[in-house]
This record gives structure tokens, sequence and C-alpha cells, in this order.
């Protein structure tokens, strides 16, 4: 099973990011939002890059549990 991911930027509000990605599950593509508590979209996407692994194990779990909104993976940062 590849675990490749594709992620996007998304702009918010001074409240946080949102940065999105494309989680691969076999062949299915699976959109995941993690919502992050960074003031710029430089920060939270580099934490999302430095914690990836850790970050798709979680969305995988979420996804395995049916934790689905909408079509899409949500995780917060906490």
């Amino acid at each position: 099973m590849p675990k490749s991911a594709r992620i996007v930027r998304e702009a918010r509000s001074d409240e946080g990011q949102i940065i999105t990605f494309v989680l691969a599950v076999g062949l299915v593509r699976q959109v995941c939002r993690l919502e992050t508590t960074f003031r710029t979209q430089n920060q939270a996407f580099l934490y999302l890059h430095k914690h990836r692994t850790e970050f798709e194990r979680v969305a995988r779990a979420s996804l395995a549990r049916g934790d689905v909104k909408d079509g899409v993976v949500h995780l917060t940062m906490l």
C-alpha cells in the first residue's frame, strides 16, 4: 500500500491555519484537513511536513474508524 500524500496550503483567518493533504489508500485518494494553531501558512506547512508520517498514521486510523465528515478526514493539532 503506497504511503504518499499531496499537501496543499489553504488560507485561514488569524486564529490558525488549515492544511489540506490527500492520503493515498490503495487506489483511493482521501482528502484530509489539519487544523493548526500556527499564525502563518508557512509555519503550519513546515509542521505538517516535519510530522507527516504521524499525521498520515492518525488519518489512516480515523479513516478506518469511519471518522469522516462530508468525505473529509478532519484532524486537529493539539
